[in-house]
Formats: structure tokens, sequence, C-alpha cells
């Protein structure tokens, strides 16, 4: 039995889904980005102990912004892992990279798939005018896993977790994004505001340092480690806290306006609204997507996938690149060797 490796390269996880010939999943990991920058787990340990890796046909990895390539491309051919650069774009933990390394040693066949970026042809000009940067990679796999699993053609997909990203899908590629720094809020990060600007002119505080608080943990006063921000707003919200009820109606005010935003400039009939990511997904102990959906229900049918969407898309792209031979992904070309 062949096996089909996905990978999604998230705030604070790093996860992998292996599915067999018959799309079935064989086993699902997902690693602690700061447990993997300080070595304490090892992906490579940890797959070996889960399947046989020669039985792996395909990887398909997400890293990072994916901003160095605009086509999902061959492991060999990538150049500086496919990025421009690591700064500006959250914490850096090494996790990521970490793994990374572990996949090119093992020798895993693989490929990269792009972020959603101003080089990027196969999006509305406009994006692409308007921002460099749209989504990171992963964006592209939850985005495949919800194309295959709905068959919607003409969608517009939140994924809401530590940050958030509404992704726009028309005739079944994807057209435009709106990035957690020019958007809605998610846990951690959000768009920078009128206070954050001056904060950074005055020499207070970096960008990056900004960005990093500008999701609702600033408004449930939250400052905790990265891994603890979600549980502990929700913690919060739970114990009725006004600033941690506020966060969370904060946030669904937010995903609401960026979603009615890209319905807003559709060309085509809206076929339904994804709701995914850990915020996106969560019902309780707070119903997040039932705020979330009641909201934008009215515009077309609302439908709520699994956090594990990243992972398992890019494992059905892995899939239907080697056992399909499909050259395009959303839109997006495939390199082949």
């Amino acid at each position: 039995m062949n096996y089909y490796m996905g990978m999604d390269h998230g705030t604070t996880a790093v996860s992998f889904e292996i599915i067999d010939e018959n799309k079935e999943e064989v086993t699902y990991i997902q690693l602690n980005r700061n447990k993997l920058s300080r070595k304490e787990v090892s992906f490579k340990d940890t797959l070996q102990e889960k399947v046989d890796i020669k039985k792996i046909k395909l990887l398909a990895m997400t890293y990072a912004m994916g901003d160095a390539i605009t086509k999902i491309t061959p492991l060999g051919q990538v150049k500086n892992r496919g990025i421009q650069s690591i700064h500006g774009a959250g914490k850096v933990t090494g996790g990521g990279s970490n793994v990374y390394t572990d996949i090119e040693s093992l020798k895993i066949p693989a490929v990269l798939i792009p972020g959603l970026h101003s080089d990027c042809e196969f999006l509305d000009d406009r994006f692409r005018a308007s921002y460099s940067h749209c989504a990171s990679s992963e964006k592209v796999s939850l985005t495949y896993y919800a194309y295959q699993t709905t068959g919607w053609k003409n969608m517009i997909i939140a994924d809401i977790s530590s940050n958030t990203v509404c992704i726009l899908v028309e005739n079944g590629e994807i057209k435009g994004a709106i990035d957690a720094c020019l958007g809605a809020m998610g846990f951690i990060h959000g768009p920078l505001d009128l206070s954050m600007i001056r904060e950074i002119d005055e020499g207070k505080k970096t960008a990056n340092e900004c960005f990093s608080h500008a999701g609702i943990s600033k408004i449930a006063d939250v400052n905790s480690k990265i891994n603890n921000v979600k549980e502990d707003i929700i913690k919060k919200a739970v114990q009725k806290d006004k600033k941690g009820l506020l966060a969370i109606d904060s946030l669904v005010m937010s995903v609401v306006m960026e979603i009615y935003g890209l319905y807003g400039i559709m060309e085509s009939d809206l076929d339904g609204i994804i709701l995914t990511g850990s915020g996106g997904c969560m019902t309780t102990p707070i119903n997040i997507s039932g705020m979330i959906k009641e909201k934008v229900e009215r515009l077309a049918p609302v439908r709520v996938l699994t956090s594990k969407s990243g992972a398992i898309g890019s494992s059905y792209i892995a899939y239907d690149i080697e056992k399909k031979g499909v050259d395009k992904v959303m839109g997006i070309d495939v390199i082949r060797k």
C-alpha cells in the first residue's frame, strides 16, 4: 500500500496527514513548533514510528510565506526554501525549518506549494496590484480540501485560528485572499491600527511585535505564551469576563465583515461559505462557528470543516499529482521533473 502525505505549516504547530490509495487516513501527526525548535520532539523519529517512509510516494509541503515561488514545485528545484524572507511574519521559532531539513535528509519525494502573493498570475489583477502578500501556502491546501469536499466552484473560505485569512474562489480557481495583517483578527495576529502605527514610529515596538499582538488577545487582555493564547481567551469568555466576551464578539464581527467584503466583489453566484481553522470549527465551549454562520448564511449555505483541513488538503494535492497526474490545482500550475 502506497502513501500520500500532506503538510500544514501552522502558527503554533506543524501538522501532517498521511492517506492511502483509497484516500483514507493512515495517520495524523501534529507537532508543537516550540518543541520542534528546541528539539524536544523530532519529525523524523515520529514519522518513522508511524509509517514505512519508503512507501510515501509524494509529500506536498507548505512552508512559511511561500512567496518566492508561484507554482507547485519539486523540492529539488526550489531555492531558499521558497521564501523571500523569514522576517515580518509573526514569531520565528525554527521548528518548521527543522522539519524542512528532516524532509530533505529523508529524501522523501516532495513538492512545495506556493503562497498567494503579487507574483501569482492566477490571482485577480486587483489583488496582485493591491497587496504584496495575500496568504501563506497552507491556505491553498485547505482551499483544495474544501473544493474536493463540497464541489463548490464559487466560494468564500474563512480560516480562523491564530490568524484569520479569507480566500475567494471563482470558477474553481483561487482569485484572491485577505491576509491576517490586512483584515479580520485572529486570536493572536491582526491588522495594525493607528495606535500601533504610532508605537512603531515612536520606536516603542517593531511592526512585527504589533502584528503579533493585534488579534483579539489585545481585547481580552491576554499576554500568554503563543500556544496558550486561544485557550486563555476562551476561558475568559466562558467565565463571562467582559473583555473575553467582547474579544469573541469582535472576532466574529471582523470575520463577517471580511466575508461580506469578498462577496461584494464576486463576479459569480456564490455557491457556499466555508468555515475552518480551530476558531472557525469551534462549537464548544463557545459556539464561534454558529455565531458567524448566523450572520452570513443569508448569502449562501455554510459548511464547517475540520481544523485539519490544511494537512488533509495537502495530502489530497500529493495524491492527485502523483496518482492522477493533475497539472493544475485551483488554478496553480504543477511543475513536473
